[in-house]
């Protein structure tokens, strides 16, 4: 691990340098991130919109990690390991909804949606269930912690670090305003895309608008360059607001509802900010969106994108609801030739980690801070 390299990342901006090459194109420094950025960090896994009604299982490769989001009777969610106590044999292979229990496709032990162990047939013999050896109330599945916010799924693997409303109580406090229910009212509000760079990148890239103008002309002409300003005032999320929001109308002129009783400073306020490590959120009076960043690898990633609404919009909001998944899909999709050239850029061997400008790129030095500290700490280890 280059640690020369991440010491001149923590320098004030107008003397860091970004990230070295490695960061972005070794397996070894993707095996290392995922064990210390991604498993120790609270980090994004999956949406609500996953499992809407009690009963229904999402299951998620997290870096190689097999995970299972579980939404129980109650209507709370749990995210367990993904892994029968038995063999170890793969629970659910596909999303889908469970009217009985979580059973194992090898053996049938069978769990409930809350991980207990309720049944394991022939455990002690033909027609035989139980035996004195298994001991069913020490064989739950693996729970992992687990914190819903903003329609967004969030899990700490190594369960040891502080909770999610002490560790991100900064933005909790910046957009306690939306502090309510977030409802995806339409298939057509959830999209994703897969692009071939590291996932680092594309956190990046959505820290700035320096790249509006040159990126997204057409943007840039409804919200452009000079009405934005930056949010890098805090750690463990960075990126940028602006102040030219304006809500898209339908033909009859109608507009989404706003959520409720959020002040006048975001009529025509918005918000776009890089969660760290994985996921991006953008707030506005009428939707919101998360985007989670899921790595596939040192270079590879998948982006999936959930559209949220104040209310649980019917049919007859169907075209103005796919109007404004289109637009923000048509947005994302401008970036993803910028994120994968960087990414092919990250091979030239000369590439030193780039220079930051002190008046732009504050926000991206955030994250670029956070990533080294984090590694860093793998020196304390």
């Amino acid at each position: 691990m280059s640690v020369k390299g991440l010491d001149a990342v923590l320098e004030n901006i107008e003397q860091a340098r970004g990230l070295p090459n490695e960061h972005y194109i070794s397996a070894e420094m993707y095996a290392l991130e995922r064990e210390h950025v991604f498993f120790k960090s609270w980090s994004a896994l999956a949406f609500e919109a996953d499992v809407p009604n009690p009963g229904d299982v999402y299951p998620v490769d997290f870096l190689g990690a097999p995970l299972l989001v579980v939404r129980e009777r109650s209507g709370t969610i749990n995210v367990f390991q993904n892994t029968c106590r038995h063999r170890g044999m793969i629970l659910v292979d596909e999303p889908k909804h469970l009217k009985g229990p979580i059973r194992c496709p090898y053996h049938s032990w069978c769990y409930d949606h809350g991980g207990a162990l309720l049944r394991t047939p022939y455990v002690g013999g033909v027609d035989i269930d139980t035996h004195d050896a298994i001991k069913t109330d020490e064989l739950s599945l693996f729970k992992v912690q687990s914190h819903v916010w903003h329609g967004t799924v969030f899990i700490n693997v190594s369960g040891d670090a502080p909770s999610f409303e002490e560790e991100h109580k900064d933005i909790i406090l910046r957009w306690k305003e939306f502090d309510q229910p977030f409802n995806v009212p339409s298939k057509s509000s959830m999209f994703s895309m897969s692009l071939n760079t590291n996932w680092k990148l594309a956190i990046e890239n959505f820290c700035e608008s320096y790249h509006l103008p040159w990126v997204h002309p057409e943007l840039n002409i409804i919200s452009p360059i000079e009405a934005h300003y930056n949010i890098d005032d805090s750690d463990g999320y960075s990126g940028q607001g602006s102040l030219n929001y304006r809500q898209i109308q339908g033909n009859n002129g109608s507009k989404f509802p706003d959520f409720k009783a959020i002040s006048d400073n975001w009529d025509t306020d918005s918000e776009y900010v890089s969660f760290f490590p994985n996921v991006l959120m953008g707030v506005h009076r009428d939707h919101a969106y998360s985007v989670i960043i899921m790595p596939k690898g040192p270079e590879k990633i998948e982006e999936r994108v959930a559209m949220f609404y104040a209310e649980d919009l019917d049919d007859g909001w169907a075209d103005m609801l796919a109007e404004n998944a289109r637009i923000w899909r048509d947005v994302f999709s401008e970036d993803i030739g910028v994120v994968e050239g960087m990414q092919k850029g990250r091979h030239g061997p000369m590439f030193d980690g780039g220079k930051f400008s002190p008046v732009m790129d504050g926000a991206t030095h955030i994250f670029h801070k956070w990533v080294a500290r984090k590694m860093l700490s793998l020196q304390d280890t």
